[in-house]
C-alpha cells in the first residue's frame, strides 16, 4: 500500500509541472526577476527552425508579439512537427521549465530550460489565396508604368 500511495504521490508531483499555470511572455520580461530560476509554463506558436545542438535543441516559442527561446532536449523537440514560418503555422505548445533572466550556461540569454513539452494544436502547411483586388492594381499601376515609360521614349525626341 505504501509503495501504491508513493508512486501516486510521485505522478501528482510531477503532474504539476507538466500543466503549470501558464504565464504570458510579457509577464515574463516585465518581471523577469521575480521569475528568475523558478519553474513556468509558457504557451504559445513554435517559430522558425529547431535547431539543434548534440542531445539538446532551440526552439523559438512566439506568444503575441513576445518571442522566447527555449532550451530543451532533442527528445521533446522532436514533438514539433511544423515550425511557422511564411507559409506555415507552427504547432501551439506549451513548455514548462526553469526560467533564466540571464543564463550563465548560454552567455547571459533570458531563456527557459523547459523540462516538458506538450503539444496543444498541430500546425499545417497555409495556402495563401490571390487577393483579387490587389492583383487588379498591380496590373493597372503596370499599365501607367508601360504609359509612362512610353511617353518618356516619345519626349526624348
Amino acid at each position: 500500500m505504501k509503495k501504491l500511495i508513493c508512486i501516486f504521490g510521485i505522478l501528482f508531483l510531477t503532474s504539476g509541472l507538466a500543466f503549470a499555470q501558464g504565464i504570458p511572455g510579457d509577464e515574463l520580461i516585465n518581471n523577469a526577476k521575480l521569475y528568475n530560476g523558478k519553474i513556468v509554463s509558457y504557451k504559445g506558436e513554435a517559430i522558425g527552425e529547431v535547431m539543434r545542438r548534440g542531445d539538446y535543441a532551440w526552439v523559438n516559442i512566439r506568444e503575441g508579439n513576445t518571442v522566447l527561446g527555449i532550451w530543451l532536449p532533442f527528445t521533446l523537440a522532436k514533438e514539433i512537427a511544423y515550425a511557422g514560418s511564411y507559409n506555415v503555422r507552427g504547432d501551439i505548445v506549451e513548455v514548462t521549465g526553469v526560467f533564466n533572466r540571464a543564463c550563465p550556461e548560454h552567455g547571459g540569454d533570458l531563456d527557459i530550460h523547459a523540462q516538458a513539452l506538450r503539444k496543444i494544436v498541430s500546425g499545417k502547411q497555409v495556402k495563401e489565396k490571390l487577393n483579387p483586388a490587389k492583383a487588379n492594381q498591380a496590373l493597372i499601376l503596370l499599365g501607367v508604368l508601360f504609359l509612362v515609360w512610353i511617353l518618356t521614349l516619345f519626349l526624348r525626341k
